[in-house]
């Protein structure tokens, strides 16, 4: 017996001493990746200085206030040259004016000084010639990480750039930093265990939105005029809401070459987000809808359609974005299933009227069953076996803790969380739409799966049949906002159904901001009551106030393959927007 006692006192002795040595390497790697990050923004600070004072006279202010078009045409004529305009952005990022408020990097890449060089040896300019662009954390650049804020994923660089990144570099763009994004990305907050929780530039109380929120922070603070970002969610929309910023999440094959999960093959985060029938768009983000065009035009070129044969080869059709035809358009403000705080209503109210006063034509639409494409489509398309790919993501990673409740939520079996709903269904009056992501049906066999499928194009085919029986050239309806209290997106998972939908079916929406949170929008938000006045209705409620003065967006709708149509009705609203 003592010698039974005494092998278990040595297995559990041994267990608690390789757990702590495992939590020690997991903290070894964390604080290697913030010291390499740490080390990088100094050498750009140092690039900085030298250029500084070879060329003190630069007009930064001038330079960082000119749109994306008007920037890319003094490039094109010489009277600025990439280099002026590099190390005027490098400055910006690189005097903390931008990352110390709001911890938006991850990284600096080095490598654009031979990106500056190797463009000014051409002899033809691309499209975006001598434009910083910066992209997210996963889009692949050559000798850097692709983390997804995963310790998992800090061992492994790139070996080669993503398709995109070539593009991008073809068309003599400088991609000149990473930027920060949540845990795994499947957030709409943006904070991870490796490098932290990345702030809004307009708010440091609230969050930029996620998962590309730290795009949405660089550029909405001025530290990137360009940037790429990728949505399966919301991930480009919902920080373009809380920035106050325009993007664009296209048809997701209109846009392909990320190569993230390829290249980590011990991550478990890649094939988490590559196997189910809801798409990743990669897509752009900045100050206006002329750059979101001129970016994409950039992009569908000879040369991604050369790299990348499974992106269909469609240039982008400048005739169409520069219509003026009258649209016909359909609207909704609320989808029945998470209705959104009265400043959001508001702007779609707005916008609607400014659109009938400008000659469009104006149609009610109703888009179905939004409760069951949230529970039964698109949530069982990412939990359909319970969660438990995305609990493995998990695995020898030490939690953020805006994922904690999240992921403990997955951890309780189900039969228990089922008694749970049955012991505490007498205390509520109205059952809710479900909007505990944890309590999702899961698939249970292979012929459940492939019935799911179905139900996803089914459901796709009745949308585009109710649109094309409207006659409807697009959609105007709402996007999740204002920006959310940092971690409460966190406790919101399911109130992201405004832009879900569109990820659902695959359709290109922009999001465009037209206002700005007013003080009777608060006063109209204490009278809140949601759908049901339910804990998650209060939760939103709490997640939104304190937001005077911050950014209120509108979501604009094409079918797919119809970015250029999306983009020119994003265009008209943008310009009405500005005309108020």
């Amino acid at each position: 017996t003592s010698a039974a006692l005494a092998l278990l006192g040595s297995s559990v002795a041994a267990l608690v001493v390789w757990k702590w040595l495992g939590k020690k390497m997991i903290q070894k790697k964390m604080e290697e990746a913030q010291r390499t990050r740490d080390e990088g923004m100094k050498k750009m600070a140092k690039a900085v200085q030298q250029f500084r004072e070879q060329v003190p006279s630069v007009q930064t202010d001038a330079i960082l206030s000119l749109p994306l078009l008007e920037l890319t045409g003094r490039l094109q004529e010489g009277s600025l040259s990439p280099r002026t305009v590099l190390y005027t952005y490098l400055e910006k990022v690189s005097a903390l004016e931008v990352t110390q408020r709001t911890n938006c990097l991850r990284h600096f890449i080095p490598e654009c000084e031979e990106q500056l060089q190797e463009i000014q040896r051409r002899k033809e300019k691309g499209l975006l010639y001598g434009i910083p662009v910066s992209i997210k954390d996963h889009i692949g650049h050559k000798g850097h990480l692709a983390t997804c804020g995963l310790v998992q994923c800090l061992g492994t660089v790139m070996e080669e750039d993503s398709v995109l990144v070539k593009v991008l570099k073809r068309q003599g763009a400088i991609p000149f930093a990473m930027t920060n994004v949540p845990q795994s990305l499947f957030s709409y907050d943006c904070s991870n265990p490796i490098f932290g929780q990345t702030l809004n530039p307009l708010n440091p109380q609230k969050s930029p939105g996620g998962s590309s929120g730290g795009e949405g922070a660089l550029i909405a603070g001025g530290g990137s005029i360009l940037g790429i970002g990728s949505d399966m969610g919301g991930s480009i929309r919902l920080p373009s809401s809380f920035c106050g910023l325009c993007g664009l999440k296209p048809t997701a094959e209109r846009l392909r070459g990320v190569g993230w999960c390829l290249a980590h093959p011990s991550a478990h985060c890649g094939c988490f987000f590559l196997s189910h029938p809801v798409p990743c768009a990669l897509g752009p983000m900045a100050r206006d809808v002329d750059s979101l065009a001129l970016c994409m035009k950039a992009l569908l070129c000879q040369e991604m359609f050369q790299l990348d044969p499974t992106v269909p080869p469609i240039p982008f059709n400048e005739e169409v974005y520069s219509s003026s035809t009258p649209l016909r358009v359909g609207y909704y403000d609320t989808d029945g299933y998470f209705p959104l705080p009265p400043c959001m209503r508001r702007a779609v109210r707005e916008t609607r009227h400014a659109l009938q006063a400008a000659g469009h034509q104006i149609v009610l639409f109703s888009p179905p069953r939004i409760p069951h494409v949230m529970t039964e489509l698109f949530m069982k398309t990412f939990f359909a076996d319970g969660g438990r790919s995305w609990l493995d993501v998990f695995i020898g990673n030490i939690v953020d803790p805006r994922l904690k409740p999240q992921v403990n939520s997955f951890k309780i079996p189900r039969l228990v969380k089922k008694l749970l709903a049955l012991l505490l269904k007498p205390l509520v009056k109205i059952p809710p739409p479900l909007k505990d992501v944890s309590m999702t049906s899961t698939c249970r066999s292979v012929k459940e799966m492939w019935n799911h499928h179905y139900q996803i194009q089914l459901y796709r085919s009745q949308f585009i049949t109710q649109w094309k029986e409207l006659q409807l050239d697009v959609v105007l309806c709402p996007v999740l906002g204002p920006a959310f209290t940092t971690g409460y997106p966190g406790k919101l998972l399911t109130a992201i159904s405004s832009t879900m939908l569109y990820n659902v079916l695959n359709f290109p929406a922009g999001v465009v901001p037209v206002s700005t949170v007013t003080k009777a929008d608060e006063e109209e938000l204490k009278f809140y009551k949601g759908c049901c006045d339910d804990p998650w209705d209060r939760t939103l409620k709490q997640a939104v106030s304190g937001a005077v003065g911050m950014p209120v967006a509108v979501q604009c709708v094409a079918l797919p393959w119809q970015e250029e149509l999306c983009l020119r009705f994003m265009k008209e609203v943008e310009t009405l927007s500005r005309d108020k």
